[in-house]
């Protein structure tokens, strides 16, 4: 794949270095040349000097042949603009920006740009921090992702039915594992002690997923 990211700061070069380990083609385009030399000397990647708000210097970093786009500089405007440059112009498929004020990702979203949002982000970990709720945070981005949470029934649990723990659109229980092996779950199926369920969860619901299960916890993919 072929990447372009505007901005070589500290989150620009450090992606830049992520994509390059993964074999990607990389294209970093900032208007300092010192910026540079963040990516250290194992960058196997390409520099372009000049501003990513200039049509000329996004072409000349060879934008019309490039999978995915970042903006990543210090600035909200100038990240949306040469987002916008990448998605009208150059007909980019797959852009994110970096937006430090919630509001105006929420908009820009809705102009087809991915966003991610520091500001909504750092507060979710430092709150999570606070209140010791680590699963909150493992795939609940700003924008609406949903989380796999999973949790072994207690005695205190125990009696309810599947129903009983759905919420129409925000939580929905997908298989429960028992002695006898993994089942899907259905509408009417008994939640008995030492069962283990797993559910998708909207954001908005995690809260309440803990407070009926007092296990609950992220699921985690297991590497090979």
């Amino acid at each position: 794949m072929r990447y372009l990211i505007v901005g070589c700061g500290r989150v620009g070069s450090a992606l830049a270095k992520l994509l390059d380990a993964d074999g990607n083609e990389v294209i970093v385009v900032d208007e300092n040349p010192a910026a540079f030399k963040r990516l250290g000397t194992k960058f196997r990647g390409h520099v372009v000097v000049g501003t990513g708000i200039d049509y000329d210097v996004l072409k000349r970093a060879g934008a019309e042949r490039t999978d995915g786009f970042i903006a990543v500089t210090d600035g909200d405007n100038r990240n949306v603009m040469a987002a916008l440059i990448a998605q009208r112009m150059f007909k980019i498929k797959k852009i994110v920006a970096r937006i430090y004020d919630p509001p105006r990702g929420a908009l820009y979203r809705e102009l087809g740009i991915d966003t991610v949002c520091p500001t909504t982000v750092g507060a979710k970990l430092i709150r999570d921090v606070l209140v010791e709720a680590p699963w909150d945070t493992l795939q609940s981005f700003d924008f609406g992702k949903v989380t796999s949470l999973s949790a072994t029934v207690t005695s205190a649990e125990a009696g309810k039915r599947v129903s009983d723990v759905e919420r129409a659109g925000r939580i929905r229980i997908g298989a429960i594992r028992t002695a006898g092996g993994v089942r899907v779950a259905a509408n009417d199926t008994m939640l008995n002690e030492g069962d283990e369920v797993n559910a998708i969860v909207s954001p908005d619901a995690i809260s309440e997923f803990a407070a009926m299960f007092k296990t609950a916890k992220p699921v985690v993919a297991k590497t090979a």
